[in-house]
C-alpha cells in the first residue's frame, strides 16, 4: 500500500478576511472538504502536514505578526502533526516539507488549500518534480479572480478550472473529495 500523506496549505485568517470582504472566489465548498480529508486522514492515522505562508514584508497580511497569519479553525493542527512554515510559494522550497515525508515514508500526497493557481499548484509542481505522486483535491482548493497584465480580468471559476487543467494527467491526478476519500 502506498504511504500517503494530506498536505494543508495556506489555511490562514488572511483569505478568511479576503473572503469577508466580498471578494470573488471558488470552491466554495473547498473549508467543508478540507475538514473531510482531515478527518479521515486523522481517524486513519495517516500523515498530516500543515504548511504556512509567513510574508517577510511587515505590511503583508501574511507576515507572522499579523492576524492574518493565523490559521483558520477549520485546519488547526492538532498536538503531533507536522507544522512546516514557508516564506515563498512551494511547501518544499527552504522548509523541511521533503525531509518530514521522507522519514515518514511518504511516496504520495494529497494536496488541499489555498490558492489553488499559486502555492497549492506550486507545492504540487514541487512533489511531482521530487517524485512523489501528487493528487490535487479540485474541490478543496480554491482562488480568487485575477486581472492578467494585458488588463483581462479572469474570474476565480476560470483560474480554477486552468489550474486544474494545467496539472491533470502530466503533473497531478486532479480529483474530488469524494474520490480521494474512497481511495
Amino acid at each position: 500500500m502506498m504511504e500517503t500523506a494530506l498536505l494543508v496549505i495556506d489555511v490562514q485568517m488572511a483569505l478568511a478576511n479576503e473572503d469577508a470582504s466580498g471578494t470573488e472566489r471558488s470552491c466554495p465548498e473547498a473549508e467543508s472538504n478540507i475538514a473531510l480529508l482531515l478527518e479521515k486522514f486523522r481517524s486513519a492515522g495517516d500523515i498530516v502536514v500543515h504548511i504556512h505562508h509567513h510574508g517577510t514584508d511587515p505590511d503583508d497580511p501574511f507576515h507572522p505578526d499579523a492576524l492574518g497569519s493565523v490559521v483558520q479553525p477549520v485546519a488547526a493542527p492538532e498536538p503531533g502533526e507536522p507544522v512546516v512554515i514557508k516564506t515563498g510559494s512551494s511547501g518544499f522550497v527552504g522548509t523541511t516539507l521533503q525531509d518530514i515525508l521522507c522519514k515518514a515514508g511518504i511516496e504520495r500526497v494529497v494536496m488541499c488549500g489555498a490558492t489553488a493557481n499559486h502555492c497549492v499548484e506550486s507545492t504540487t509542481r514541487s512533489a511531482a518534480d521530487l517524485g512523489y505522486q501528487p493528487i490535487y483535491a479540485a474541490d478543496a482548493v480554491w482562488t480568487y479572480g485575477l486581472t492578467g497584465p494585458d488588463g483581462v480580468f479572469h474570474s476565480a471559476d476560470q483560474i480554477h478550472s486552468v489550474s486544474m487543467a494545467t496539472l491533470e494527467g502530466e503533473i497531478a491526478l486532479v480529483k474530488k473529495t469524494q474520490d480521494i476519500l474512497k481511495m
